[in-house]
């Protein structure tokens, strides 16, 4: 399994649980993807990189967009899209995270018959910014209690990888209840499969964006997966999403 440049640890010895764990059982997220569909990771954020990270969502300086869900019919809750320049412990995630998905999601394309994707976060950037993809897509969503996010898939125009990463910034069990991880994969002539999810926090969620590869008895098929968040019924659950491509 193809893991991150020396070079790109030393760049991003600020993220200190992320350089103390070292993400390098990237066999494990491999294979809890083959057989779970999703995996959880160690930790990635130390407990008060999560502390600064929740702040962040009362500084409406720092997005661009904030989406107020029932508006929409996406759920109940808000979110927020960063603006550029984004935060440097987002672009360090996304940046440090990327080389070891591109190579699960270069695996996946020859399962599938799909396009590869670049080693490195900065030419997907460039590939997006040349298809008019250029608005970052990296958020921050709060859910207080009674909230919720109906299922649903991160596509934002023609460029999609497709991997993403959710970090959870609060405490379960303490901070909030309920806001459990629910993801619906789609089998072909076969009904769907939900998984649930209860991340600890600093710890991250890696999931498909739309489909996940599945050996069937004539070679590989796609399993679409949606996912979304289930009812908080006390407290303030707060996630940083990590999406590799941008947006239109």
């Amino acid at each position: 399994m193809m893991n991150p440049p020396t070079s790109l640890f030393d760049d991003l010895a600020s993220i200190d649980s992320a350089a103390q764990h070292g993400m390098g059982d990237w066999a494990a997220v491999r294979a809890g993807l083959e057989n779970d569909g999703i995996a959880l990771t160690p930790p990635l954020l130390s407990e008060a990189e999560c502390r600064e990270a929740r702040a962040w969502f009362d500084d409406p300086g720092r997005f661009r967009s904030t989406v107020v869900m029932q508006r929409y019919g996406f759920g109940r809750g808000t979110y927020r899209y960063f603006a550029e320049p984004l935060p440097g412990l987002v672009r360090e995630l996304r940046e440090w995270l990327y080389p070891p998905l591109a190579g699960i999601a270069n695996e996946w394309a020859a399962m599938l018959g799909e396009r590869r994707f670049p080693v490195t976060h900065r030419v997907l950037a460039e590939e997006c910014a040349a298809a008019g993809q250029a608005k970052p897509t990296p958020l921050i969503l709060h859910y207080g209690p009674g909230d919720h996010a109906n299922l649903h898939q991160d596509l934002y125009g023609d460029i999609v990888f497709p991997l993403q990463v959710a970090i959870m910034l609060s405490k379960p069990g303490e901070e909030f209840e309920g806001g459990e991880s629910v993801f619906v994969e789609q089998r072909p002539r076969s009904q769907s499969r939900a998984i649930i999810a209860r991340p600890a926090q600093g710890q991250g969620i890696v999931f498909p964006v739309r489909h996940r590869p599945v050996r069937g008895g004539h070679g590989y098929r796609r399993h679409a997966m949606r996912h979304g968040t289930g009812d908080v019924t006390r407290g303030n659950r707060t996630v940083l999403g990590i999406i590799f491509h941008n947006a239109r």
